[in-house]
């Protein structure tokens, strides 16, 4: 056997740190282990590959990867029982990451097809946030988020369709960059709404890595030694009309008022602003469009569609109902509307708040994992009143990053930035600089 060397150790220890934490978390549905894994082999490439001079903060790093992206010999299981062909190749973005000497180690979890903003499924049971066991480390993405916020990996993969890397980094006090559509591999589910990005424990592991596997005008681990000179910020706190929202909890409220205090201070002009309603209400329709058609059309991709959670089988009968023609107008009103929104509001960069509130309790909507039936439109619905700040920038296909908060209230609170399409680095500065203003990166777990 060959020595083991620096990325190779990290791989073992990062192995081990999941088996550990995994009956408490079930963040992880597969542990890429054993003396002839593809995560050891990949580990010892990476170690070849700086013996021989090569540098990149990302070679030989440990990577958990979302079930939702092929790789080569690995059933993408997409949270579910309903998918079992193995890959018979690398998607886009998994070889990405073997480029980049990035060393995956096993998959995580998410909700059945990416359907929830919890992470739970009656095949994988309920994933737990690290912060509060009894809370939901959010979702889709939340087995993600859960391995990075507990240390058991320094980053994983993420996709975003309507808040999935957001809402599990807001749940889980980690910061969440969701970028610009069309600049990252194995993007473009859900009629374009998701994108790719990942979940770190710092904005400068997510810049190294998406500088490394997307497509950006300028770099974004550069942009964050930079600062992002006087902008215009609105706050806007009013969320998408999904479905009537729940109140703002006021600790929310706080870390609203605390940021936009903080962009004040740094000179910023900072003021309320508003989208008009006839606009939001047509964002919030064009959103349930592509979502619906988009659950539709990937069930329809199912192995064995029977075996499919009830839940999901209910959205998919909705979204059958949803013409194909109508989620291409949606698309283009996305379109049309994302080049324009912060011109209407005239502001450079929009501050909002992420969730109505804290993390959710594991079981707040019921579901599969908890001996419930619920309808799964019912559901989706329930959800858009508190995730309702998301979903619009999937829409419009903006860059958009949450942050976290710490307003003495326990659990991190978040907030969430977003700015024109293609001012990745404009919004990775800013970000960077409320998180210095602010110390997030003491955020109390208590």
């Amino acid at each position: 056997m060959m020595p083991l060397g620096c990325a190779a150790v990290e791989q073992l220890t990062s192995v081990e740190a999941t088996r550990e934490v995994q009956p408490a978390l079930r963040a992880f549905v597969e542990i890429d282990d054993g003396e002839d894994s593809a995560a050891l082999a990949a580990a010892r490439d990476a170690d070849r590959r700086r013996a021989a001079g090569e540098e990149s903060p990302l070679l030989g790093l440990p990577i958990a990867v979302k079930d939702d992206v092929d790789s080569a010999g690995h059933v993408t299981g997409w949270g579910g029982r309903a998918f079992d062909r193995p890959a018979p190749a690398d998607g886009e973005l998994v070889a990405a990451l073997h480029r980049a000497g990035l060393v995956p180690i096993g998959r995580t979890a998410l909700p059945e097809l990416a359907a929830f903003g919890v992470t739970d499924s009656a095949r994988y049971g309920v994933t737990r946030n690290p912060l509060a066991l009894g809370r939901t480390p959010g979702g889709s993405s939340g087995g993600s988020a859960a391995a990075v916020a507990a240390g058991v990996v320094p980053i994983a993969t993420a996709s975003d369709g309507a808040g999935s890397i957001r809402i599990p980094a807001a749940c889980c006090g980690l910061p969440g960059f969701k970028p610009t559509h069309g600049t990252m591999p194995s993007s473009g589910g859900w009629w374009g709404l998701s994108t790719q990005g990942c979940l770190t424990r710092d904005l400068g592991l997510a810049a190294d890595y998406l500088d490394a596997i997307g497509d950006f005008p300028s770099s974004l681990r550069g942009a964050l030694r930079s600062g992002p000179g006087l902008l215009r910020v609105g706050v806007a706190v009013d969320p998408l009309p999904l479905a009537p929202p729940l109140p703002l909890e006021e600790h929310v409220a706080g870390a609203v008022r605390l940021v936009a205090d903080a962009l004040a201070a740094a000179g910023h002009r900072v003021r309320p602003v508003r989208i008009r309603p006839d606009r939001a209400q047509a964002a919030a329709l064009g959103v349930t469009t592509r979502i619906l058609r988009g659950l539709h059309d990937a069930a329809a991709t199912a192995d064995h569609p029977e075996l499919l959670e009830d839940r999901l089988r209910d959205l998919a009968r909705a979204g059958s109902l949803v013409p194909p023609a109508a989620a291409r107008a949606a698309v283009r009103h996305g379109r049309r509307w994302g080049a324009r929104l912060l011109d209407e509001l005239g502001v450079d960069v929009l501050l909002t708040p992420t969730m109505r509130g804290p993390a959710p309790r594991v079981d707040r909507w019921g579901g599969p994992a908890h001996g419930t039936r619920r309808n799964g439109v019912a559901t989706l619905t329930s959800m858009g009143r508190f995730y309702a700040h998301t979903p619009l920038f999937n829409h419009t296909g903006q860059p958009a990053v949450t942050l976290p908060v710490d307003t003495g209230a326990g659990l991190p609170r978040a907030v969430q930035l977003v700015a024109a399409r293609e001012q990745d680095a404009l919004l990775m500065s800013l970000a960077g600089q409320v998180t210095a203003a602010l110390g997030t990166s003491a955020v109390s777990h208590r």
